[in-house]
């Protein structure tokens, strides 16, 4: 009998401990749930992870869905409401990096065609982002009617229309060539 409560108490402290990390990752509280402005839409985290590079933690983030899903495919395909939120925890990344950084990884995840055939709004997305330090937040909501809207501390930057440009720009965090393997995985939910 003894067993059993042990084995009954560690199974409790799992999910209360599991339950805590998907709603706080290093230090920053990652809502469960939140409400697309535009869409009205409730859309719930599908998963969180951290972009590292080298020996850095880059940024926290979490995508959110209308439907929590493991498939990266049927997300990019999908054009249900989706929102994917990064935390920035490093001190400063210049600007020239931000869009270096960027457009490799549209460049990993798409063939010259795709590319260019984007290329206009990728540099309308890239002119959101200047210098970024610590703390500040991206929310990079995907609207159904195929319009992607980027806020950058709740200040709207850009709105882009094109199917295209959502499709690849998740495939930077989803793709075959993800920035980060291990936050793709976390982002599915996977981890």
């Amino acid at each position: 009998m003894r067993k059993v409560t042990i084995s009954m108490l560690m199974s409790i402290l799992y999910l209360f401990s599991a339950s805590i990390y998907a709603l706080n990752a290093k230090g920053v509280e990652i809502p469960e749930v939140v409400t697309q402005d535009g869409s009205q839409q409730e859309l719930v985290l599908n998963g969180t992870g951290v972009r590292g590079k080298f020996i850095f933690d880059i940024y926290v983030g979490a995508l959110y869905l209308v439907k929590p899903s493991d498939d990266a495919i049927q997300i990019m395909s999908d054009s249900s409401p989706k929102r994917v939120m990064m935390h920035f925890l490093y001190n400063e990344i210049s600007e020239n990096k931000m869009h270096s950084a960027w457009r490799e990884g549209f460049e990993d995840n798409l063939d010259d065609v795709e590319y260019a055939e984007i290329e206009e709004e990728i540099d309308k997305f890239n002119s959101a982002f200047g210098d970024t330090v610590k703390d500040d937040v991206v929310v990079i909501d995907f609207l159904p009617d195929s319009t992607t809207r980027v806020k950058i501390n709740c200040s709207q930057k850009v709105i882009i229309e094109s199917p295209g440009f959502q499709r690849a720009l998740l495939s930077i965090w989803l793709g075959d060539s993800p920035i980060d393997s291990s936050l793709k995985s976390g982002l599915l939910g996977r981890q």
